[in-house]
């Protein structure tokens, strides 16, 4: 049975309108939430397991986060309607659990965490399956993200690349575990 194209982009377009709004609030009360990020290994960072992803320290962070989640959200629910959801929260939820476990201690924000997620999953599931449709999507999501690849540990200070890397981890780990109990 096919997915209309209009429901696999309803679930990438909440979570988006999200970071908008968020980001939104933010500049209009010159509020800056990063305290609601991931601070790992503190209690007060447990908040930053749900919010993190919402949060962005300028436009360009969220516009970079964006795109990518707009595409490869659309992507796994469009190719993969009946895991799509569980998926999409591990890698959203399984991600940020990691950075708060092992992330160094700042403030993680972002949705770059499942932006690798999602990337590595779709790459990932197509490798574990073999078949044509799934080899097909992780062809695509190689061509089109294939730069994620280098930039998964970021030299630059700033930018988690905790979120990155166990991120992608983490999208591995989905692929894996679900291609076992995928029919």
């Amino acid at each position: 049975m096919a997915v209309p194209i209009q429901t696999t982009l309803v679930p990438p377009l909440r979570l988006i309108f999200f970071m908008w709004l968020v980001f939104y609030v933010q500049e209009y009360t010159g509020m800056d939430l990063g305290f609601l990020g991931i601070l790992p290994r503190h209690t007060s960072g447990l908040p930053g397991l749900l919010a993190a992803p919402l949060i962005h320290g300028n436009w360009q962070h969220l516009a970079s986060n964006t795109l990518p989640i707009l595409f490869l959200g659309s992507a796994l629910f469009l190719f993969y309607p009946r895991i799509a959801s569980r998926v999409f929260l591990y890698c959203y939820l399984i991600t940020n659990i990691l950075v708060w476990l092992f992330g160094r201690s700042f403030y993680h924000i972002g949705a770059s965490g499942l932006v690798y997620s999602l990337a590595f999953f779709l790459l990932f599931f197509g490798l574990f399956r073999r078949d044509l449709k799934s080899l097909f999507i992780a062809i695509m999501v190689t061509v089109v993200y294939g730069s994620l690849l280098y930039r998964v540990l970021s030299i630059d200070p700033s930018i988690s690349w905790e979120s990155h890397l166990l991120g992608a981890l983490t999208g591995i780990g989905v692929a894996y575990a679900q291609n076992r109990t995928y029919r």
